[in-house]
């Protein structure tokens, strides 16, 4: 080796000591546990009261016809139901006694997409 190489080499050796040692030093914290969502709603989501709420998804169908959409997950089932006036979206979850899916949640919005009141919504589907 040259006497230029040589020169060069304690600075490189120094140089890469620092960046392992800035890197070596930082330490990420552990993955925070992050638990997965409920299989369900809570057993005080079926004591909830209002518009539909309770209601089975024969019940709906007979208030306002067929579904726009119909989503069914494991524990889960959503009908969708819309005219040109609303959009009420019907959330039904098998309740703890194992019966029959009920309607446990329900939003209802323009089709611009502006929230209405659900029952104005129910309403408004009715009288088609």
């Amino acid at each position: 080796m040259t006497r230029s190489h040589l020169a060069i080499r304690p600075a490189l050796v120094a140089l890469l000591s620092l960046t392992l040692a800035a890197c070596g030093g930082v330490v990420p914290p552990p993955a925070a546990h992050v638990a997965p969502p409920p299989a369900g709603p809570p057993a005080s989501a079926f004591t909830r009261s209002g518009p539909l709420i309770g209601s089975d998804a024969r019940h709906l169908i007979q208030l306002f016809g067929q579904p726009r959409l119909d989503i069914r997950e494991s524990t889960m089932r959503k009908l969708q139901f819309a005219n040109g006036r609303c959009v009420l979206d019907a959330y039904l979850y098998v309740p703890p006694q194992g019966r029959e899916p009920l309607v446990t949640h329900v939003d209802a919005r323009t089709p611009a997409g502006t929230d209405v009141d659900p029952a104005s919504c129910a309403a408004a589907l009715q009288a088609k």
